[in-house]
């Protein structure tokens, strides 16, 4: 058959990104579907409000400047959840998000744009505990190692530097009796370094002359705002935080061998049948969120990269062969808040310094691993976004209602409104924010389906069911021990958890598991020519780690996998 590509790569995130890349480079001829918006392409000038052209295949297309005037560190213009530019919407923002229902409230934080979540993502590139791959997976953590070092050493993956906030959770959890990591294979409890996908920090910032808003030299600056959008380099391949938008897409573009066009929905997969490979993936239906124009894409392999909400969705929608385990297992790492606030004198013997300031250095540069209950991470961000984290949501209530035993470990627990509120923000500056990802349980009942009656204008839209199971809850709470212990440790005289809800969706994975809905290959078991390169196709939540860089080095694999099995 004639063809538009020789594949079709559906989103341009974490994982469709690095498959674009891998086969671009390769000779593959790959046809890069984007849902959401590109930032910082000559194409796309004012990407929100005009519709531009319609695809770039070109690296000299893009721009630092459009980038720098889309990414304005403000946090209700990037990050709010209905009108953000980094919501899960179509790119003009006058148009509503698109449609999500929550089986008991709550939201998905995902960004639809080139470069998907890895757009606001803190950029933390852990590898998986081994003790959740090996004798679990279908496929060895061994296997999985050569595929991290090409994923690190491309984006690249650096261990973060400290700022005050890191230096006294590393005081902390020292005086806990903790012992320090070194190896990147972590298989033991204790403390390190975030392994984060940002660049150096810039030799020059500590230099009084030096321009931090307007300098046009590599390395990070330390300046924050990471989740808001970094910008920060003079071009946007070298741009400090390491998003698919600035490092794999660029390398793809390079190639001559990749098209990408945003503003695409894709809301079929497209069949056909073989009287000896059987059913096969043949195609695509998109449909223009500018225009409401709607068509089809032919290629000879399809892969899907849209997520683990949207790519189950897009199976279900498509009417794909019935798979028990399609939209099943979901896993979020069921996440928890836990901070310390600190007196100055205490900070001044510690550290030398009156404060903290959360929000200066990388969002995320320390981290506590612990195989079998997960992780415990610092993370400090501007003001509005600290506080929502901190004190917007609780599976307590309100913080004035809790009444709280001399064997808890925090002071305050819950929600917090009103006076309390301003007073706790007053010590914005002197507070240290840990975050809490739950290794839970992979759950046949916690799903991604279809409303079976409800559509928007992309299909029947998902449904998202999630319960932490009791394991989960026990392992939630002994994390937030540890993180009480290693801030109460490091000095800090009040703490706060938060005990969040079950519905703040972030680490959505395991959603089409390998194995299952795929070979071990990540193609499907029931459609020849069609597969999977997101965090859906993680077999389980990998221990608790982020899981982008094990969806990276798997896509990688996956790519490989390509080639070899249709472009040999």
């Amino acid at each position: 058959m004639n063809v538009d590509a020789d594949v079709i790569i559906i989103g341009a995130g974490g994982g469709g990104a690095v498959v674009a890349k891998e086969l671009a480079e390769n000779g593959i001829k790959v046809l890069v579907l984007e849902a959401g918006p590109w930032y910082g392409n000559k194409n796309w000038p004012n990407p929100n409000t005009d519709y531009g052209a319609l695809s770039s295949s070109s690296y000299d297309d893009l721009s630092i400047d459009i980038l720098k005037e889309c990414f304005t560190d403000l946090e209700d213009d990037m990050n709010d959840f209905v009108s953000g530019k980094f919501r899960w919407g179509p790119a003009n923002r006058e148009m509503s998000p698109w449609a999500r229902r929550f089986s008991s409230g709550g939201y998905a934080w995902q960004v639809a744009g080139i470069g998907g979540t890895t757009l606001h993502y803190f950029a933390n590139s852990p590898r998986a505990f081994p003790s959740a791959v090996d004798d679990i997976w279908p496929i060895s953590y061994e296997e999985l190692i050569p595929y991290y070092e090409k994923v690190e050493a491309t984006l690249p993956v650096h261990s973060a530097p400290a700022t005050a906030k890191e230096e006294l959770f590393y005081y902390g959890a020292r005086k806990a009796g903790w012992e320090r990591l070194e190896s990147p294979d972590v298989t033991s409890p204790g403390y390190r370094p975030q392994p984060n996908a940002i660049l150096s920090p810039n030799p020059r910032i500590n230099d009084p002359d030096f321009d931090l808003e307007n300098n046009t030299s590599v390395g990070c600056t330390l300046r924050g705002h990471c989740v808001n959008g970094c910008h920060i380099g003079p071009t946007v391949d070298a741009v400090a935080k390491r998003s698919t938008l600035v490092s794999y897409i660029p390398l793809a573009l390079r190639t001559g061998n990749a098209e990408i066009r945003p503003n695409t929905f894709v809301t079929r997969i497209l069949t056909e049948e073989d009287p000896i490979e059987g059913l096969y993936a043949s195609g695509v239906e998109y449909r223009n969120t500018w225009t409401g124009e709607t068509g089809s894409l032919r290629a000879n392999v399809i892969v899907m990269a849209a997520g683990g909400i949207e790519t189950p969705r897009l199976w279900l929608n498509s009417e794909l062969p019935e798979n028990e385990w399609v939209g099943r297992g979901l896993i979020n790492h069921w996440f928890d808040s836990v901070a310390g606030i600190f007196d100055e004198r205490d900070l001044m013997n510690i550290l030398g310094v009156s404060d903290v300031k959360p929000y200066v250095g990388q969002n995320a540069a320390a981290r506590f691993d612990y195989p079998g209950l997960g992780v415990v991470e610092t993370y400090g961000m501007s003001p509005g976004l600290f506080a929502t984290t901190l004190y917007g949501s609780s599976n307590e209530g309100y913080s004035a209602m809790t009444q709280l035993n001399e064997s808890i470990s925090w002071d305050i627990e819950g929600g917090v409104i009103g006076e309390q509120l301003k007073e706790l923000m007053r010590n914005y500056p002197r507070t240290v924010n840990t975050l809490i990802f739950t290794d839970d349980d992979v759950n046949w009942e916690n799903r991604v389906t279809v409303d079976p009656e409800r559509k928007d204008e992309n299909g029947n839209i998902p449904v998202i069911y999630y319960q932490p199971s009791q394991n989960s809850i026990e392992k939630r709470d002994e994390l937030a021990n540890i993180a009480a212990g290693i801030l109460r440790n490091a000095g800090a005289k009040t703490i706060i958890r938060s005990n969040w809800l079950p519905d703040i969706y972030i680490h959505i994975q395991s959603t089409m598991r390998i194995g299952l809905v795929t070979d071990n290959n990540c193609e499907a078991r029931q459609v020849k020519r069609l597969y999977i390169a997101d965090n859906s196709v993680l077999y389980n939540g990998i221990g608790g780690p982020n899981p982008t860089l094990t969806t990276q080095a798997l896509a990688t694999r996956t790519a490989e996998k390509i080639l070899n099995t249709y472009f040999s």
